[in-house]
């Protein structure tokens, strides 16, 4: 008997902790008809054998799933060859997508497939497969072959190059003739044997690639503009043909109509190509920022090395003049470096030792000595290309539509067009003007410009905006940012500049200014809150040594509390340092006198209390940032309601709120709050925008419409947002609601013209207005049109408010 067929699967996994975890899923599988699993713990993996026909690899995965693990979501991205219209690009989608745990999105503008799939259901080579299938090539895409890959559409741009001019001056004696023929001339110039020959190598050649992009679609059980392009031609060019072997000269001929269509839909895609390749543009400017050699010290001599070499630790040279290799710390040397390229800020950073530097800026003046901490794909640079990469893979709710009639086009326009041929020939009784019409209708109608109405703005709108410092992170967020009623801002950080310090120092009688400072730095010790940062650096100023703490406890957006050796106090003593209400729910009693006039002038004041009375107060303060009025201004100018959230009491968020201008603001809401903040405005049915810098912002960035992380946030921060802005400052944020606001203009622009288009333009062609020439130069002109309206956001700039279009 033979052995049953079995499949191996090497499963990554996630949300083991220990070996137990480990046991624990391998005893459910191996429960599993037909499977044999080990998993490893160290590698984090499960190794399946399996019998198909018994257990699939899906029920493998569900049973990691019903065990509380999971088997991670990988992305692969692949470049594909042949695609001529929206429709190739709707049907790899369905291929892909009719995969079991598979997630794909195909951009037609970038010639790509980005797809989340879950290994062990899918592989790489499986995806690969399923877009050969549907008629197409693909080779998946990694960085190292981004050169060859560009060199590649270069070749093949020269080549079709060559082809559009040999189809030229085929075409053109043939165009000559029909020209000739509506002026005064009678009869044809050329003979009809030459017009054969000279429109079969443009019908048959030159036009080949059409008939092989048609059966692909056809095979593929789709039709897209290759199907259109060929059978309209098609159509003029074999009646054409059979009209002169059979020497029947009462019929007209119509081999200009076949061969200029072709050269001019030719024409229209190499435009459409070398526009397409501009779209990607600002992509190809950040990837030739970084350096391809580097000077790295190697045993105390500085050697020229390639960049793709060095690793963390590595200690490298920075001349004037040259780009910083990798991120880095300042190992020694001063010196201003433009980060312009990332953070769209034009003033050089001045970088001393300890300072970051980044892969990909400019030094300028000085020598830097740096040690390396960011290498290949772990620079920020090298982020900030993925993310933009992974933004414009995303498909933005606008374009919904557009796909929606796509899907249905090609189908729809050759019933349109067999109609206008059964209408024509059954009124007028002729064939040839039935078949003209009923060309002229398949080749005016263009998918194309439907397909690369959005595509085409989404690339250009997210690369100029990572050249300014505004990182979208997908298409949906870039739709939705313009749409933004309600703002709320974070007040440490966002507002201000997020680098507290201490102003005003008042001890208690028989308690030192000293001592208050003591006892206050000690209890901060473990805290990492910017208020606490604040006390640290003043207490460094008196050279104190801080007290070990025990017992130390943290009240979330209130204080904390702790034991400690008071000399002043005569000896250990539990002590309390917060908020002034804190102190008071403890019984303590505060003095609201000597603190009112801090809080008014839109300070924090923080409270320390012990052996039954209050020790002290510290005021501390946090400088407006000085462009954050003006961004206020700014965003009440655009129509967008700012509110302010921050812990610090009433009056002083009324202090902060009316010096940089906003009108709303809430005062005392804990970090764990915001977000049921941000849900709180959102019910009043505005699209809400949040914008934070900091770990306890996460929640609400994430619960917001749109969220913001502000340039020094925190690798959460980031994570949770929607845009990720480089710099600090308030004004990005109107940069980045600007930059939305352009590229959904550019986007209904384009979106208008293609429907307006095809609308008029194909009842024009079936009532016989259209000469098919006509049709075949508009229908080649549009989506070229489209992709240079779309080239128009590179002209967008920082600090313009844009409502909708370029200014």
């Amino acid at each position: 008997m033979d052995a049953l067929p079995t499949v191996r699967l090497d499963l990554p996994l996630e949300g083991m902790t220990c070996a137990a975890c480990a046991a624990r899923i391998e005893k459910s599988l191996n429960q599993l008809p037909g499977v044999a699993a080990n998993v490893n713990f160290a590698a984090e993996s499960a190794q399946v054998t399996l019998q198909p026909n018994l257990t699939s690899p899906a029920g493998v995965v569900e049973a990691i799933r019903r065990s509380g693990y999971s088997v991670p979501v990988r992305v692969a991205e692949f470049q594909i060859y042949g695609m001529s219209c929206v429709a190739c690009a709707t049907r790899i989608e369905k291929a892909l997508n009719k995969l079991e745990g598979v997630e794909a999105a195909v951009n037609f503008a970038s010639e790509t497939a980005r797809v989340r799939y879950v290994p062990g259901l899918a592989t790489p080579e499986q995806l690969a497969a399923a877009i050969r299938k549907a008629g197409y090539e693909a080779s998946e895409r990694v960085e190292a072959n981004a050169d060859e890959e560009k060199a590649r559409r270069a070749e093949a741009y020269h080549a079709q190059l060559r082809l559009l001019w040999i189809s030229i001056a085929l075409s053109l004696p043939l165009l000559a003739g029909m020209l000739s023929m509506l002026g005064d001339a009678h009869g044809e110039l050329l003979p009809r044997w030459l017009q054969l020959a000279l429109a079969t190598p443009v019908q048959f050649w030159i036009g080949r690639r059409f008939y092989v992009g048609g059966y692909k679609a056809l095979r593929g059980g789709g039709a897209n503009m290759d199907v259109l392009i060929a059978l309209g031609t098609s159509m003029a060019y074999g009646l054409s043909a059979v009209v002169t072997l059979l020497g029947l000269a009462h019929q007209h001929v119509y081999f200009e109509a076949s061969a200029v269509i072709i050269t001019l839909v030719l024409m229209g895609k190499l435009l459409e190509a070398r526009a397409k390749l501009k779209t990607s543009a600002a992509i190809e400017a950040l990837i030739r920022l970084q350096p391809k050699t580097a000077r790295v010290e190697r045993d105390g001599v500085l050697v020229e090395l390639p960049v793709a070499s060095m690793h963390i630790g590595d200690v490298f040279a920075v001349r004037p003049g040259e780009s910083i290799p990798v991120d880095g710390l300042v190992a020694s040397g001063e010196s201003g470096v433009d980060e312009s390229m990332l953070t769209g800020e034009s003033l050089p950073m001045h970088k001393r030792a300890g300072d970051k530097v980044y892969a990909g800026t400019l030094n300028q003046q000085g020598l830097l000595r740096c040690r390396a901490e960011g290498v290949g794909a772990a620079t920020m640079l090298a982020g900030i290309i993925r993310l933009v990469r992974e933004a414009q893979g995303t498909r933005a709710p606008i374009q919904r539509l557009a796909d929606q009639v796509a899907g249905v086009f090609v189908p729809v326009v050759v019933a349109i067009s067999a109609l206008t041929f059964a209408l024509w020939w059954a009124i007028g009784g002729e064939l040839a003007p039935a078949l003209v019409n009923a060309v002229a209708v398949l080749v005016i109608a263009c998918p194309c410009a439907l397909g690369l109405a959005t595509p085409t703005a989404i690339m250009v709108g997210t690369g100029r905006g990572a050249q300014a410092g505004v990182l979208v992170k997908n298409a949906v967020a870039l739709e939705r940012a313009e749409k933004i009623r309600t703002l709320i801002v974070d007040k440490t950080g966002t507002l201000t500049e997020g680098k507290p310090a201490v102003t005003d120092v008042i001890a208690a009688a028989g308690f030192s200014e000293r001592d208050l400072v003591a006892a206050a730095a000690s209890l901060e010790s473990g805290s990492a809150h910017p208020l606490a940062h604040a006390v640290l650096e003043h207490a460094k100023q008196f050279a104190l040594t801080l007290t070990p703490l025990r017992d130390f406890r943290s009240v979330t957006g209130k204080g904390v509390q702790a034991v400690l050796d008071v000399p002043a106090l005569g000896g250990e003593q539990t002590l309390l340092l917060g908020a002034p209400a804190f102190l008071a729910e403890s019984g303590l009693a505060i003095d609201a006198a000597a603190i009112r006039p801090l809080i008014e002038h839109g300070k924090t004041v923080i409270a320390v209390g012990g052996g039954g009375r209050v020790l002290g107060y510290l005021a501390i303060a946090d400088k407006l940032r000085p462009s954050s009025r003006v961004a206020v201004a700014t965003l009440k100018d655009m129509g967008i309601t700012v509110v302010m959230l921050t812990g610090d009491n009433a009056a002083t968020a009324k202090a902060i709120a009316a010096s940089a201008g906003v009108d709303k603001y809430r005062a005392q809401v804990l970090p764990g709050e915001k977000a049921a903040a941000v849900a709180e405005f959102k019910t009043e049915g505005r699209v809400v925008g949040m914008v934070g810098d900091g770990v306890n912002d996460a929640p609400a960035l994430a619960a917001a419409d749109v969220g913001f992380a502000i340039g020094a946030g925190s690798d959460v921060a980031l994570e949770a947002a929607d845009i990720a802005l480089m710099r600090n400052d308030l004004l990005s944020v109107v940069d980045a609601i600007g930059l939305s606001r352009a590229t959904l203009g550019k986007i209904r622009q384009n979106l208008f013209f293609a429907f307006i288009y095809n609308v008029l333009g194909i009842p024009l062609a079936a009532a016989g207005m259209l000469n098919p020439v006509i049709a075949g130069a508009a229908m080649a002109l549009s989506s070229v049109s489209v992709v240079s309206n779309s080239l128009l956001l590179r002209r967008w700039r920082r600090g313009r408010v844009l409502r909708g279009q370029i200014n």
